[in-house]
């Protein structure tokens, strides 16, 4: 089975899908790799590095025919997709719930496409899951800009010029990226805090060190291990709560995402307008609106004081790590799908099935056959 990895087309997109050492692993497993000239580049990794790993280096992507597959991080712009034949694969962050529009013209060419954030959460897919990879990425980045942009020292000093109090943090929301920025902010000394709805992950929080604030709202978790969306009298108690807490700290990391939906608003402008001057929120909800009302998606403000950070693709400021990571999980599912570098698409299993995002033409069964 052919793969073709070419550059990301996003703007501010640094990372790739595969790195030669993802290559060469492919290429000993019986895949034929191509990569396009200057696609690892932005993330540290050189032409040569992919050549001697295996890989076959071209131009610029070739068309890519039935039972072949693209690979990349982002979803692909107008002119891969018009280079993707009938029967073809792509696998990416294809952003199935919000880019409609996107998944129906790989519908419309009768692409097979796989969308990495639709892999399944489930013990056998935990290698090729790359919102968790990615999130830990993100998770550790966000302390590291906000710890950049903070007048205060993370860690407790005690000098002869006197004693400097920690910086106090509060992480809100305690999946995989909220999760290691407690890790990260306390390693570099923070006091941290954090709140999540979900009481279950109450004593993931503690064995890191952090406290869990207990606001007195609790929801449940989905199936996928999200929170599920508060009721209104929920969200009150909830919003009431925060503000009157949220001044109490210096830096403000916020995570919480509900996939599909726009970023639930948790800090209001007037606990924007609380905070001391010289506060950061760092919001790694941005992409879907984010969880602060100031927030200017891939933007950095200063309201009143208070730096508030909304980048976008936060994964991609850490590009070689984050690459190194995303490479695993898309070897692992190129495995899943093709053993041994033969394509073998079952979609009686729960990976195969739950990351497809379009439908498997008729094409598929004489290109499996053939390959």
């Amino acid at each position: 089975m052919r793969i073709s990895v070419p550059r990301e087309s996003a703007p501010g997109e640094n990372r790739v899908a595969l790195t030669p050492d993802a290559v060469a692993k492919l290429v000993s497993s019986g895949f034929d790799v191509s990569v396009e000239r200057g696609a690892g580049t932005a993330a540290g990794f050189v032409d040569e590095a992919y050549r001697d790993a295996g890989a076959a280096l071209t131009e610029r992507t070739e068309p890519v025919p039935a039972g072949e597959a693209i690979v990349l991080v982002g979803k692909p712009d107008a002119s891969l997709v018009r280079m993707l034949e009938n029967g073809s694969i792509a696998i990416g962050f294809l952003q199935p719930l919000t880019d409609t529009e996107g998944v129906a013209a790989l519908r419309d060419r009768g692409v097979v496409a796989f969308a990495m954030e639709s892999i399944p959460r489930i013990t056998r897919a935990q290698s090729m899951d790359a919102l968790s990879s990615q999130a830990t990425v993100a998770g550790y980045k966000a302390v590291l800009l906000a710890a950049d942009r903070s007048p205060k020292l993370f860690p407790l000093l005690m000098t002869a010029a006197g004693t400097i109090a920690p910086a106090r943090v509060l992480v809100l929301g305690a999946g995989v990226a909220g999760l290691q920025a407690i890790a990260t902010a306390r390693r570099l000394g923070a006091v941290v805090s954090a709140f999540d709805v979900r009481p279950a992950v109450a004593e993931q929080v503690r064995s890191l060190g952090a406290s869990f604030l207990d606001l007195g709202v609790q929801g449940e978790e989905t199936e996928g291990g999200y929170a599920r969306e508060l009721t209104p009298e929920q969200q009150q108690a909830q919003h009431a709560a925060l503000d009157e807490r949220i001044p109490e700290f210096d830096i403000v990391i916020t995570t919480a995402a509900v996939p599909g939906r726009p970023a639930p608003k948790l800090i209001h402008a007037v606990a924007v307008g609380a905070m001391r001057p010289g506060s950061v929120i760092v919001d790694l909800a941005s992409e879907t609106g984010g969880n602060c009302e100031l927030t200017e998606p891939g933007r950095e403000i200063v309201h009143e004081g208070v730096t508030i950070v909304g980048f976008t693709n936060v994964a991609s400021l850490v590009p070689a790590d984050a690459s190194r990571l995303y490479a695993r999980n898309v070897s692992e599912l190129l495995a899943h799908l093709a053993p041994g570098g033969t394509l073998a698409l079952d979609f009686e299993d729960e990976i195969t099935a739950g990351a497809c995002v379009t439908g498997r033409p008729s094409t598929m069964v004489a290109a499996e056959a053939a390959s």
